[in-house]
Order: C-alpha cells, then structure tokens, then sequence
C-alpha cells in the first residue's frame, strides 16, 4: 500500500498471544494499490476457509510480505509482549521491500529502523493490517495442526492452543508438552 506522499506502507498484526501452546505469529504485508484484494477484514472475523481463500490472493497479489514467529522458549524467557514485537520486528525484516512506514495493529510498537504506528482496531480499518491478520492467523493454524500431529491428543487442531477446557483437561492428563508456554498459567500451575 502507497500512503498519498507514495511511501510504501507496510500493515503489521500477529496471531496466538493468548493461547497456552504455540509459537506466537506475525505477519507484515506491503499492498500493491494496483492489485486489490477485495474483502479484507480482521482473521477473527473470517472464517477459516475464507482466511485461506484471502491468505492465497495476498501471497499473490501483495508487493511485498512476510510471516515470523517467536517461539515458545522465546515467549517464556521475554514475556508475551516482548516475544510478540521481536515476531512483528522479524516479519519486517523478512519483507523482499524495505518500507517507509509500518502500521501495527494495536496499542504497542517494536523497535523499527523506519517510521511506524500503532493503530488500535487496525485489523477492522486498514486493509494492509487485516491482511497481515489473515496470514498470520492462517500460518499460526497450520502450525497448530502440525503440532496436533507431532503432540496427539491436546487437541491443538480443535482449539488453537487457547486455554479451553478441553485443552486444560488434556494437559493435566497428559502433563506439559514442550510445545507448551511454561510461563502461562495454568500450565506453570502443573510443572510446580
């Protein structure tokens, strides 16, 4: 996306800092004005199909993005917040174009060596921001599906790594996996 001064402005989100198991996940993405993708919204709003269906035409269509994450051990040793801006940085870098300006969902910015703002509700507002939502959202539920093979029955496929009950269920059934975040509770409750 070219801001009215024809900067290149790159939409930046994440996926996954509330649940108990999984990396956290961010994406960048630099949309190409020439090229829309109609029916961008936030990933929460979508749904998975259609996340897919999007996640397609962005790696297609968009100038320039990127997925990163940081991963459990990340998460555990910085805190949620910090491994969630050391993801976003890394999704900047990865970008093939370096932008002018980057637009962060939410109320919090990492460290860039270019300008950048936070936007609360970015993902509902600005299109290059709900694209960054969808394929973080999209490669952070493959993810989980991989994991839900290598880790059966914690059921990551169904739930995400959210704390649902089932989730909680399979955990003190199962105990901690290393796929797990030590430092939420309650899974640090089960490793005391």
């Amino acid at each position: 996306m070219k801001a009215a001064d024809s900067r290149l402005v790159a939409g930046v989100d994440e996926a996954g800092r509330g649940p108990l198991a999984g990396p956290v996940v961010a994406a960048a993405v630099i949309l190409d004005e020439a090229n829309p993708i109609a029916g961008l919204a936030d990933s929460k709003a979508l749904s998975p199909a259609r996340r897919e269906e999007l996640a397609v035409l962005i790696r297609e269509r968009a100038l320039a993005w990127a997925v990163a994450e940081a991963q459990v051990e990340e998460i555990d040793r910085l805190n949620i917040l910090q491994a969630t801006l050391l993801a976003m940085q890394r999704a900047v870098a990865g970008l093939c174009v370096a932008p002018d300006m980057v637009l962060v969902d939410g109320n919090q910015l990492p460290s860039l060596a270019c300008e950048a703002r936070a936007i609360v509700k970015g993902d509902v507002t600005v299109p290059a921001i709900s694209a960054a939502s969808i394929l973080a959202k999209v490669a952070r539920d493959r993810t989980m599906d991989e994991l839900e093979d290598e880790c059966p029955g914690y059921g990551f496929s169904q739930h995400k790594g959210y704390p649902t009950r089932d989730h909680v269920a399979a955990l003190e059934r199962l105990g901690v996996s290393r796929h797990h975040r030590r430092s939420f509770s309650p899974v640090r409750n089960l490793i005391k």
